[in-house]
């Protein structure tokens, strides 16, 4: 697959009829070929805006190096975002249609380990844009937005109240999904290109801290870290715990009492990640309730699918009606017409040692309280499309501005805030990009490929889970990682393979080069559409002729 250009080539381009060359057949045309290029599904909907399809070329290349560097340009995390990252790129892969989606995540994640073995280094910029922001939390919104500006000239500070850096990454995700090694070698990619990290510094005021430190901006990516409470009837001696709180105090190497039978009470990642923590803390008998379906549950396929693989029970369509000592009180619940849960008056005794809530999370407001013109609503801080705030000079990104609640979306928002902040200091409007059509499945030629099952990553034995904080899904090996990446379909993108130029009954397909593609003498093409037809990737449109 070559690489797909930045910039749409000149394809169609009519070329000089001085030609050695008779029997001209443009005249007999109503339509012509034009080579396009479409916006891969992938590149769509991952949440970090990563040109995966680019970065995908330079791996099945070999060239490792490369495509990290490509990687490297939109998200600073590769090989913790190909650990979390719950891969919607994947469920929106063309390739899903012909056998399996391609891999993408578990080659990301090889080439963030790769990176990391071989020791490669993002290059600080070469010179200082004189501008300095001051970056709220060192969360994965809040360092992609470091990050970013780094690499744009500017001086960054970034300020945390807690003892170490990663927020939700090291506090809320357990290291049997992401181990603290890799978290710290990536942290400390960042800091070897000059951004100042200030550990244990809560930020209470503001627009104090910006003045006294001479910042000319300020981004605020302090996440949501505080468990949601909710009324949960309860006697006096049940213990009740929140799941954030369970997860931290592992997080720092504390063991919390949660007893033999633990209930955990929610339906999101956070309750799956604790679910599987109690296991490992020496809990018999985990079970997870939710009022809800396991369609409507928001947890991730994969997350449900590995605490059920690790012991733990999930109840769906039930409450907690009651907690008690040694007990819960379930009461059974049913959908209504619309679709909604409703209570059926039935109930069930179950025994529990400790309840643990996983019902949402929400932002401290208490940064906020004393800053003119930021508003909250519904628990979010409300930005513009340019991620300001209400107060000029002021940006929010990652969870305290949306409900997305995950690393991948977090660390697109720093990317993108950091841009218009960038635009910001400089007195500039970054231009609206051009929307791009979408390369769906039909537009493929599947005759061209072979079926190629996706690569199954190695996974720590079941029966070892429970005993252990080891990282649980394994990693790919270079020849597995470089299969995978071939899988790819270069959906939307010409890849040079020369399909059209040797099906083309006329020879009016001209190769301009490696990496140049191809261009359509329209003195000989008689518009047939056989290119376009046998085009793997549905790169080329039949356009009409203008009269």
């Amino acid at each position: 697959m070559a690489e797909p250009s930045a910039i749409p080539l000149p394809f169609a381009i009519t070329l000089s009829a001085a030609t050695s060359r008779s029997n001209h057949t443009g005249a007999w045309r109503t339509e012509r070929p034009v080579y396009v290029d479409l916006l891969p599904p992938c590149v769509n909907a991952c949440p970090a805006g990563e040109n995966v399809q680019r970065w995908l070329y330079h791996a099945e290349e070999r060239d490792h190096e490369a495509a990290w560097r490509e990687l490297m340009r939109d998200n600073p995390f590769p090989a913790i975002m190909g650990r979390v990252c719950y891969h919607p790129c994947q469920t929106a892969c063309n390739r899903a249609s012909l056998d399996e989606a391609v891999g993408i995540n578990a080659v990301e994640r090889f080439l963030g380990d790769e990176a990391l073995r071989q020791g490669w280094t993002v290059t600080p910029p070469e010179s200082a844009s004189g501008y300095r922001v001051l970056i709220v939390g060192a969360g994965p919104a809040g360092l992609s937005a470091a990050y970013h500006l780094r690499l744009l000239g500017h001086d960054v500070v970034v300020r945390d109240a807690s003892p170490q850096a990663g927020g939700m990454m090291r506090y809320g995700i357990p290291t049997y999904r992401l181990p603290r090694d890799i978290l710290d070698l990536e942290l400390a990619r960042l800091l070897d290109l000059g951004i100042v990290l200030e550990l244990g510094r809560r930020v209470d005021d503001l627009p104090t801290e910006m003045a006294d430190g001479g910042f000319d901006a300020a981004f605020l990516g302090i996440g949501a870290q505080l468990a949601r409470r909710a009324y949960l009837p309860a006697g006096d001696s049940a213990r009740i715990l929140d799941a954030l709180g369970v997860l931290r105090t592992v997080a720092d190497g504390g063991a919390p009492l949660l007893g033999r039978r633990v209930v955990v009470y929610g339906g999101g990642n956070t309750a799956m990640d604790v679910a599987r923590t109690a296991r490992r803390l020496g809990s018999t008998d985990t079970l997870v309730i939710y009022r809800r379906t396991r369609e409507k549950m928001p947890a991730a396929d994969v997350e449900v699918e590995e605490a059920l693989a690790e012991g733990v029970r999930i109840r769906w369509l039930s409450t907690i009606a009651y907690a008690g000592d040694g007990a819960v009180v379930v009461e059974r619940m049913r959908l209504d017409e619309a679709g909604r849960p409703e209570p059926t008056g039935e109930f069930e005794q179950l025994p529990a040692d400790s309840v643990v809530l996983a019902i949402g999370q929400d932002i401290d407001q208490s940064i906020l309280s004393d800053v003119d013109g930021i508003s909250v609503v519904d628990g979010l801080v409300q930005v513009g499309p340019d991620f300001m705030t209400g107060r000029a000079g002021v940006f929010a990104g990652g969870d305290v501005a949306t409900n997305d609640r995950t690393v991948t979306s977090a660390v697109g928002q720093g990317k993108r805030a950091a841009r218009q902040i960038d635009a910001w200091l400089r007195g500039q409007v970054m231009a609206a990009q051009q929307p791009r059509r979408l390369a769906t499945a039909d537009r493929l030629n599947p005759w061209y490929y072979s079926d190629a099952p996706a690569a199954v990553r190695p996974q720590l034995d079941a029966a070892r889970r429970a005993s252990t904080f080891d990282e649980v899904v394994q990693g790919l090996d270079e020849t597995t990682a470089v299969y995978e990446a071939r899988r790819c379909l270069s959906c939307g993108n010409c890849f040079e393979c020369d399909n059209c130029y040797g099906m083309c009954p006329d020879n009016a397909v001209i190769k301009l080069g490696p990496g140049q593609r191809y261009t359509i003498d329209l003195n000989y093409c008689k518009g047939c559409g056989i290119c376009a037809a046998e085009c793997p990737c549905g790169a080329i449109d039949m356009v009409p002729e203008e009269t």
